[in-house]
């Protein structure tokens, strides 16, 4: 088909095709606008509720813990805890002499006797005084002390031993021995370890 049409109004057509593609793409571009900026209003909207949501929980559970006392309820347990912490260290070096002084006796092997007990300045330690009838009784006291089936001491050390018959208030045990003992983490003796009603 031949378009005998003049050229002017050839090209009025062709414009004016273009015309209606390039509304159509312009009207498409003004949806897509108006559909972004009301996502983007949405989005903020949603945002700024939470945020007002958000603040008011926060408010609530800080009002929640002002009537609750919570700051003062926590260093009241704080001041428990650490009184009980102290309890616990004061009692776990207090030992029950009353019963151990019986157990060391029962360790003292015969011709021997014991003196005197002092509390070292080492902590957990013991300075056990004795008498003896000689070198060899007085040496087995410490072999006893030391022996770990008594659970009374992890060590004992020997710190000293002489004999001498002039100067010994006994003549019949004029050795003397002093010990340093260590007491055992285990020692049924330590307050801690004791048990109600138990007799060691």
């Amino acid at each position: 088909m031949i378009n005998l049409l003049p050229p002017e109004v050839k090209q009025s057509y062709r414009f004016g095709r273009r015309n209606i593609s390039l509304r159509r793409w312009v009207l498409a571009f003004l949806i897509a606008l108006v559909g972004l900026g009301g996502l983007t209003t949405y989005g903020l909207l949603s945002l700024r509720q939470s945020t007002t949501h958000y603040q008011h929980q926060v408010k609530a559970t800080e009002a929640l813990f002002a009537q609750e006392k919570y700051s003062q309820t926590e260093a009241e347990v704080k001041d428990i805890s650490n009184s009980f912490k102290l309890v616990v260290k004061v009692l776990s070096q207090e030992v029950l002499f009353s019963q151990m002084i019986k157990q060391i006796g029962a360790l003292i092997p015969d011709n021997a006797a014991l003196t005197g007990l002092t509390i070292s300045q080492v902590q957990g330690a013991l300075d056990i005084s004795a008498v003896a009838s000689d070198y060899s009784t007085a040496t087995q006291i410490q072999v006893n002390l030391a022996d770990p089936a008594n659970k009374i001491f992890s060590k004992a050390d020997l710190v000293s031993i002489s004999c001498n018959t002039k100067t010994a208030v006994n003549p019949a045990l004029p050795c003397s021995v002093t010990i340093r003992a260590l007491f055992a983490e285990a020692n049924p003796f330590l307050f801690i370890n004791s048990q109600p009603g138990a007799t060691p």
